[in-house]
């Protein structure tokens, strides 16, 4: 903000962000209660052992890698389709461009509950058993449209000459693509995969239309809902949310870095 701005300007804008960030704040507080039970404010003590127990708690453990898996899976499986469609869209000309543009972007767009009662009622056609696989394919959905928007916004930077030229050099497409187009798309795709990963960590709707039933198939925000509903260490529950905001907080704002010198777009938030 300038520093010639009116105070009740800035008064404004300070109130907005701590009315925003002031719940997260609390959760970090309350991860150090002395109390396990009770939220009275202010705390009656400060401790740090909840962030011992909940290291030391195993039905923490299975939740968290699940989610590191299948974050990773869906943004593996993001960055490659993501990455072709974006080229095939930026590369052809046709009728109904613009519409199927709009298509592809529309799970990110529409409500997390449309999406997860429609993943409900199509994963049973393709013959699978709700798991960690129907969990990556539902995450797989919206993860391809931010390494979309991020790859497209930057094909649009490309010039087609360069392409042209390297055909022309006697450049195959596999070299082209390793030397032009990776080099040029790698920050992009880089910022995609970063925000993908982050989105899929920590969703919490579409996970609950597609996972199994059991703990197999239990994610760590699943996991924390569950806590939250049937509490029984509170502050342990505060402790795992400040490892999801830190996971998810991280590769956002390396997504930001990277992307903001640039025209292409970091991602909607989901």
């Amino acid at each position: 903000m300038r520093s010639d701005a009116p105070l009740s300007l800035k008064l404004t804008a300070g109130a907005g962000l701590l009315f925003l960030h002031l719940p997260i704040l609390l959760i970090f507080l309350y991860a150090f209660t002395s109390e396990e039970r009770s939220f009275a404010f202010p705390p009656p003590g400060l401790t740090t052992k909840w962030f011992a127990v909940a290291w030391n708690r195993a039905d923490i453990w299975p939740p968290l890698i699940l989610s590191l898996q299948v974050a990773f899976l869906a943004t593996i499986l993001a960055l490659i389709l993501g990455t072709l469609i974006s080229a095939a869209m930026s590369g052809a000309k046709f009728w109904g461009r613009d519409q199927l543009s709009l298509l592809i972007i529309l799970p990110i767009a529409l409500p997390g509950v449309i999406t997860g009662i429609a993943l409900r009622a199509a994963i049973p056609m393709l013959h699978l058993d709700f798991s960690a696989l129907t969990i990556v394919l539902g995450h797989a959905t919206f993860c391809i449209v931010i390494v979309y928007n991020n790859a497209v916004a930057r094909f649009r930077r490309l010039s087609g000459g360069i392409l042209e030229a390297s055909a022309d050099l006697g450049a195959n497409a596999f070299q082209t693509f390793r030397h032009i187009l990776m080099p040029n798309l790698g920050t992009a795709l880089l910022a995609g995969g970063m925000l993908a990963f982050a989105l899929s960590f920590d969703e919490v709707i579409v996970t609950t239309f597609t996972a199994g039933v059991g703990a197999a198939s239990k994610t760590l925000p699943i996991w924390m809902l569950d806590e939250l509903i049937r509490p029984r260490q509170r502050p342990v529950t505060n402790v795992v949310a400040m490892v999801v905001f830190a996971t998810t907080f991280l590769p956002i704002l390396g997504a930001y870095y990277l992307t903001r010198d640039g025209a292409e777009t970091a991602g909607a938030g989901k």
